[in-house]
């Protein structure tokens, strides 16, 4: 995988350094396939439709980007190729970001953009809530407020390389260091400092990997051997097996942090075929 990062600095100075570091790796993404995007609303929250799609049908995305980066736009490549590859139609949630706006606002965002799907009529079961890396992590966090809210819950929730332990205790973020061409543990950490700010980084709503999933529904968590979020992405799947949630983790060999960018990779290609076909299962299964 590309050394996407490694012309700067190796500790960065601040969070201007850290949204740096996160646009050159957006930069890196590619164009996005032949979909339509067009901006749109779900309740207060505005975002990006993504796809024609089947509308009793929907995928709700959450992009990645420490919490403290990224959009709707700076994702289209990674959103379209899903939409594309499983036909279903997205919406791309432009949540508060850090430090202007601090946890729990990306969470509350993300819940009222699924108040706002339902109250489109939208059935929980037909919608799959998608993320990576930070917003994979947002993802399940969004799940365990739609559950402990007492709302439907969607139909499954899906992650690629997801950021769900901020308090940053998974062996990887060493063993891995010098493999992941990405990420590394001083970004997260000022990440995670901005986002937090005071809160305990250990709260299940920052860190759903911490957390029960009891009464979730079907997970799929894809992520790579090399990456220093390895272990996230390991945590969450102990944490649906200690509930006896349906999931599957996959970890691809010799992989790096969001290795489906690079769509041109065998690996890439089975990932986002793989996710597809999740979404499209677990969508039409529930909301029969």
């Amino acid at each position: 995988m590309a050394l996407w990062l490694k012309d700067t600095p190796k500790t960065p100075a601040g969070i201007d350094e850290v949204r740096a570091r996160y646009a050159a790796l957006f930069a890196r993404f590619g164009e996005p396939p032949q979909v339509d995007f067009s901006p749109g609303q779900l309740g207060p929250i505005p975002g990006e439709w993504v796809g024609a799609g089947e509308p009793a049908r929907t995928m709700l995305y959450f992009h990645g980007g420490g919490f403290v980066a990224g959009s709707p736009q700076t994702h289209r490549p990674l959103i379209g190729r899903l939409v594309e590859a499983s036909g279903m139609g997205a919406f791309s949630v432009r949540y508060r970001l850090a430090p202007e706006c601090f946890f729990p606002a990306a969470v509350r965002d993300g819940v009222d953009a699924y108040r706002g799907l339902l109250a489109r009529g939208v059935p929980g079961g037909a919608i799959i809530l998608v993320g990576d890396e930070a917003g994979g992590g947002l993802a399940f966090a969004v799940a365990l407020a739609v559950r402990n809210a007492g709302l439907e819950m969607p139909g499954g929730v899906a992650a690629l390389s997801p950021w769900a332990d901020l308090s940053l205790s998974g062996p990887s973020l060493l063993a891995n260091r010098r493999a992941d061409p990405v990420l590394d543990w001083d970004t997260l950490f000022i990440a995670a400092r901005n986002y937090l700010r005071k809160s305990n980084p250990c709260d299940a709503y920052a860190s759903p990997a911490w957390s029960s999933f009891k009464n979730f529904p079907p997970v799929m968590v894809h992520a790579g051997a090399q990456e220093i979020l390895r272990d996230d992405a390991s945590k969450l799947g102990d944490r649906c097996a200690e509930a006896q949630v349906p999931v599957s983790v996959e970890i691809y060999d010799g992989m790096g942090h969001l290795f489906q960018m690079e769509s041109s990779r065998n690996e890439a290609k089975v990932s986002l075929s793989r996710l597809a076909q999740f979404v499209r299962a677990k969508s039409a299964m529930l909301a029969a």
